[in-house]
């Protein structure tokens, strides 16, 4: 998308939307640079219709509405109103956008890429809007530590990385020649410019959205409350991210993904700890930060590949020959059995039921329970992706989706269909005390440690615990022959 130069002697305007943070924010540090002692102004559009029809649900909206809040407060610290809007959707914003800058007398509106197919079109008409204006429409690469659409982040053909791991070495080695990206600090305080009245702003966050308050007390929201958590995660649990990150009853992950998701952090900031972590080195090594460092890598990847492979902004998958290969099956009533939590797996159960009462699920487990039902119960990956995405506080488009599509094989994997995971082997290795399992499936409270794992049938019928769904064996022939099809 073309960028036009900046005009003169106007406001600017910087235009939030997945990057809620004052601190090392690409857009708003350009826009509100110490050369420029003019107005600056932020905005933002609550488009809850919108973000419903892209499968938000109630977790991930109340917390993004949470940190808007949040951003409000600090962006006042620094003088910068943000002016909040409601809108129904997309269609509506680059009117709006016009408006807003004519009344804020803005002659150039600040903002930071989104990738998501349905988000780059959108901005496609704002720009046309803003220019046909006089506005000029600046964007910026915020997301990721190096730009997807970098020329030099490809294969030695020229092409778009479709593989992670040859994607990461080539990251890695292009930071090492071109030194860690900067963290940009807070904007400088400024003389806060007035409101312009003439607009009808949203209702208070409360009456607009009664639901705000879900899972706050777990998930609070906000640019400081990620900082802190960053910080706790970097001085304790970081060194042995590597060897205690699989154990779902171990505090041993940073939790920082719904205020990535959110951008109230910022990836550079995460990596820069994670590299000052690891000795002032980005590496391949195993250690602690850098198999860190690695998840963070792999969030860049996923939107590296949503950017290049826009089909499967379109709920299509990466691999299509395996995905029409399949014969996918759409059982209800067995659907709903996994998403409440009542498989006859512990470790499955126990996960779906994080999930349903806390807004998150640990990484392992999501593997675990997304492959057991693409892979047992050979039911669509786009059910399950579009219901973690209604639950999840940290849904996240590239991320969800990618995960989604590399535990059923239609993703970005190399070996496809080999890889079919054990509920039972998978619970007494990363559960093996059972502390998991207990604390989100009462009923096994009074089973032997051994039995947490695999209750027998007659301690299932006392317990009320139901029988497997389907034995794990014919699970994975069924889904070896499906998928041995492709």
């Amino acid at each position: 998308m073309a960028k036009s130069a900046d005009g003169e002697g106007g406001a600017r305007l910087v235009w939030f939307r997945s990057d809620l943070r004052v601190m090392d924010n690409t857009a708003l540090a350009e826009a509100a640079t110490q050369s420029f002692a003019g107005k600056v102004y932020g905005v933002f559009f609550i488009t809850v219709q919108q973000w419903r029809e892209h499968d938000w649900g109630d977790p991930k909206i109340a917390f993004t509405l949470r940190s808007l809040h949040a951003l409000q407060k600090n962006l006042a610290e620094l003088g910068i109103p943000l002016l909040i809007f409601e809108r129904d959707s997309f269609a509506e914003i680059p009117e709006a956008l016009v408006a807003v800058a004519a009344q804020c007398s803005a002659t150039s509106v600040y903002a930071n890429h989104e990738y998501e197919v349905n988000e780059r079109r959108r901005d496609e008409r704002v720009a046309e809007s803003l220019l046909e204006h006089g506005v000029s429409f600046l964007l910026f690469h915020d997301q990721t530590c190096l730009a997807p659409n970098d020329p030099e982040l490809r294969t030695g053909k020229g092409d778009p990385y479709t593989v992670f791991t040859p994607f990461k070495k080539r990251f890695i080695s292009l930071l090492e020649d071109r030194g860690m990206p900067s963290v940009r600090p807070r904007p400088q305080q400024r003389s806060a410019p007035e409101k312009p009245s003439e607009l009808s702003y949203a209702p208070p966050l409360p009456d607009l959205f009664p639901a705000l308050d879900l899972f706050e007390e777990e998930w609070p929201g906000g640019e400081r409350e990620g900082l802190e958590a960053l910080k706790k995660f970097s001085d304790s649990a970081i060194s042995s991210y590597h060897e205690k990150r699989d154990y779902p009853w171990h505090p041993g992950t940073s939790r920082l993904s719904p205020y990535l998701a959110v951008g109230a952090i910022s990836p550079r900031k995460c990596l820069a700890y994670a590299v000052r972590a690891g000795n002032d080195e980005l590496s391949l090594e195993k250690s602690g930060p850098m198999v860190w460092a690695s998840e963070i890598i792999w969030r860049e990847f996923y939107r590296h590949v949503l950017l290049f492979q826009e089909r499967v902004c379109k709920g299509r998958a990466f691999r299509e020959s395996v995905d029409e290969a399949v014969e996918w099956r759409y059982d209800e009533e067995q659907f709903e059995r996994w998403s409440s939590g009542m498989t006859g797996y512990p470790i499955i159960d126990a996960a779906m039921r994080q999930l349903n009462t806390t807004g998150w699920m640990h990484n392992r487990l999501r593997m675990v329970v997304a492959m057991f039902l693409t892979k047992h119960l050979l039911i669509d990956w786009r059910w399950g992706e579009r219901y973690f995405n209604e639950k999840l506080v940290d849904a996240d488009f590239a991320s969800n989706n990618g995960g989604w599509q590399w535990s059923s094989s239609t993703g970005t994997d190399a070996q496809p269909y080999f890889r079919i995971f054990n509920p039972y082997s998978q619970s007494s290795r990363y559960d093996s005390k059972g502390e998991f399992i207990k604390t989100y499936c009462p009923e096994l409270q009074g089973l032997s440690t051994a039995s947490l794992h695999h209750p027998s049938e007659e301690e299932a019928k006392k317990a009320g615990y139901p029988l497997p769904m389907i034995e794990h064996e014919e699970g994975r022939d069924r889904a070896l022959e499906a998928f041995g099809k492709d």
